[in-house]
C-alpha cells in the first residue's frame, strides 16, 4: 500500500486541500522530531501573515487523520513518516496562507455571523440537534485548544472557501456527455501473453560470477553484535505456605488463565514459585554484575548474533542498541535464567563472498536474464504478430483477459487505454503482453455515469486552476521559511 500512496501523494493532498475543522474529535497526532519551541512561535511568514507552530501542527493532524480515514488501520506513523506528511502539511499551510494573502489584498473578510453559522452546524458541538456551549468548550479543551483559536481557524477556512469559489469552474453538459463516452470507450483488441515458460535460459558459472562482481554491493551481510555472556541459573527455591499466600494475595491479578479468568492459588502455585525464585536469584545476579564491572569475575562465553535475530526482551534490545562497546547491561531474565551481557563490538554490514551470496545472486541473475530474453522474444513476436482476439474491451473488462490475474489484467487495461500506440507490448513484472488494437469505438452515452464523470472533470479542472494560482502567488508574495523540506 505504501508504494501506491507515494505515487498518488500529490493527488491525495490536493483532494483534501480545504480541510474545515477536521481535527475536532480526532485529537492531535505526535510530531516526532520537529521541535519549534514555544507554542506561538512562527515557522514561516507569507506576505504579512505569520504561520505559527500551532497552525502547522493542526494542519499535520488534519492531514494525518484524512489519510487514516482513507486507509484505515493499515495507516500508521511509520507510513506517515515515509510519505513525508510533515513536509506535505508544511507545503499545504504555506499554500493556504498564499491564498489568504490574496484574500487580504482583495478585501475579502468573514463576519462573526458567518463564523457563528458554521459553528452551530458542527455535530460535535450539538446536544439533541442544537448547539451546546458547554459541550463546545469541553470538546475544545479535550483537543487542547480554545474558542479564540478555534474560531480563528474557522475564519481562515471560510476565507479560503470564498477565494476558492471565485476561481471555481464546472464542466458543461456537452463536455460531460463527450467525456462520458470517451472515458468508457472500448477497443477491439487481440493479445498474446509471454512468460518464463516461453523462454529457456542457461546459467553459466563465469557469467554468474561476473554478475556478482558487478553487483556485489547489493549482497551485504546483516549487521551483527559480538557479545560476552555470563549466565546465572535460577534455582527453584522452597517457600512457606505463608509466603506463597501473601504473594498470591498481593499479586493474584498477575496470574491469568488463557480464558482471561484468574488462576486459583493451587493453579498459580508453580508460577509463583518461579517468580519468587527469580526474585531471590536477582540478588545473586546483581552481585555477579558488580563483580564483572570491576573485572573481579569473568564472562563465560562469547557469541556473535545478527541484530535482527536478537530475541532478548524488548527493553533489553533497546538498552543494547543504546550501548557502546564495553558497556555491560544489568542482569535480566532470558530463557529461564539471569544473564549479564557485555557489548564487545558492532559489526557493520560488509559485502558477502561469492559463495555466501551465490543463492541470492543466482535468483537475481536468472530473473535479469529471463527479462532480457523475454524482451527479445517480444520484439520477434511483434514482427509477425498473431494473438487471441478479445473482442471489444473497456478499462473494466478484466474478466475477458485470460492468463492474467485480476490485478494484472486491470494493470494491463489501464496501460492499454493510456497508450497512444495501436500495436505494442506491456510489461507486467514477469510477463509481457503483446497487443494490437483493431478498432476503437466510443461508449454509448450512459446518463447514470454523469455524476462520476462530472466529479472527475470538475476535480481535474479546478486542480489545474488551483495549481496555476499557487504558482502565480508564489511569485507575488515573499515566503520566509524556517524549515528546509526534502525533495
Amino acid at each position: 500500500m505504501i508504494s501506491w500512496m507515494q505515487r498518488h501523494k500529490k493527488w491525495l493532498v490536493i483532494t483534501i486541500w480545504i480541510s474545515t475543522i477536521a481535527f475536532v474529535g480526532a485529537g492531535f497526532v505526535g510530531w516526532g522530531s520537529y521541535d519549534y519551541g514555544s507554542k506561538g512561535g512562527a515557522v514561516a511568514v507569507v506576505g504579512d501573515r505569520e504561520i505559527t507552530v500551532e497552525e502547522y501542527q493542526k494542519e499535520y493532524s488534519s492531514l494525518y487523520e484524512q489519510y487514516a480515514r482513507m486507509f484505515g488501520s493499515q495507516f500508521n506513523q511509520e507510513m506517515a513518516d515515509q510519505l513525508k506528511l510533515k513536509d506535505a502539511a508544511y507545503r499545504l499551510v504555506i499554500q493556504k496562507n498564499l491564498i489568504l494573502s490574496l484574500a487580504d489584498d482583495l478585501g475579502l473578510d468573514v463576519s462573526e455571523n458567518e463564523i457563528a453559522k458554521q459553528l452551530i452546524q458542527i455535530p460535535a458541538f450539538q446536544k439533541d440537534g442544537k448547539f451546546d456551549k458547554d459541550i463546545y468548550i469541553g470538546v475544545l479543551q479535550q483537543n487542547r485548544t480554545n474558542p479564540i483559536d478555534f474560531e480563528a481557524s474557522i475564519k481562515r477556512d471560510l476565507l479560503l472557501q470564498k477565494v476558492q469559489a471565485l476561481f471555481e469552474i464546472k464542466a458543461n453538459k456537452k463536455q460531460i456527455e463527450n467525456l462520458n463516452q470517451l472515458l468508457f470507450a472500448e477497443d477491439k483488441v487481440s493479445i498474446k501473453i509471454l512468460n518464463s515458460n516461453d523462454i529457456k535460459v542457461e546459467i553459466k558459472e563465469d557469467e554468474l560470477k561476473k554478475y556478482w562482481e558487478e553487483n556485489k554491493n547489493r549482497y551485504m551481510s546483516e549487521p551483527s553484535l559480538k557479545l560476552s555472556i555470563k549466565e546465572i541459573p535460577v534455582a527453584l527455591g522452597s517457600f512457606s505456605q505463608e509466603e506463597l499466600t501473601e504473594h498470591y494475595n498481593n499479586f493474584k491479578t498477575d496470574y491469568v488463565k488463557e480464558d482471561g479468568k484468574l488462576k486459583s492459588f493451587d493453579e498459580a502455585k508453580d508460577d509463583m514459585i518461579r517468580v519468587l525464585s527469580e526474585k531471590e536469584t536477582k540478588k545473586t545476579a546483581l552481585k555477579k554484575y558488580l563483580a564483572l564491572k570491576k573485572s573481579e569475575a569473568k564472562f563465560t562465553k562469547e557469541m556473535e548474533v545478527k541484530e535482527n535475530s536478537l530475541d532478548f526482551p524488548e527493553e533489553e534490545i533497546k538498552n543494547l542498541n543504546d550501548a557502546v562497546p564495553g558497556d555491560i547491561l544489568k542482569p535480566f531474565v532470558y530463557r529461564g535464567n539471569y544473564i549479564v551481557v557485555k557489548l564487545i563490538n558492532r559489526n557493520l554490514p560488509k559485502p558477502l563472498s561469492y559463495e555466501e551470496a551465490k543463492v541470492q545472486t543466482t535468483i537475481d541473475f536468472r530473473q535479469n536474464k529471463e527479462a532480457k530474453a523475454l524482451e527479445e522474444l517480444a520484439k520477434k513476436e511483434l514482427e509477425n504478430f498473431k494473438g487471441i482476439d478479445l473482442g471489444y474491451v473497456s478499462r473494466t473488462s478484466f474478466d475477458k483477459v485470460k492468463g492474467l490475474t485480476q490485478q494484472e489484467a486491470l494493470n494491463f487495461l489501464n496501460q492499454l487505454f493510456a497508450s497512444t500506440e495501436k500495436e505494442g507490448k506491456i510489461t507486467l513484472r514477469d510477463k509481457i503482453v503483446l497487443y494490437k488494437i483493431h478498432e476503437t469505438k466510443l461508449a454509448k452515452y450512459d446518463s447514470s455515469k454523469d455524476e462520476a464523470v462530472k466529479t472527475t472533470v470538475d476535480n481535474l479542472l479546478n486542480q489545474e486552476l488551483i495549481n496555476n494560482l499557487i504558482n502565480n502567488l508564489e511569485n507575488r508574495y515573499e515566503v520566509q521559511s524556517s524549515i528546509t523540506l526534502e525533495e
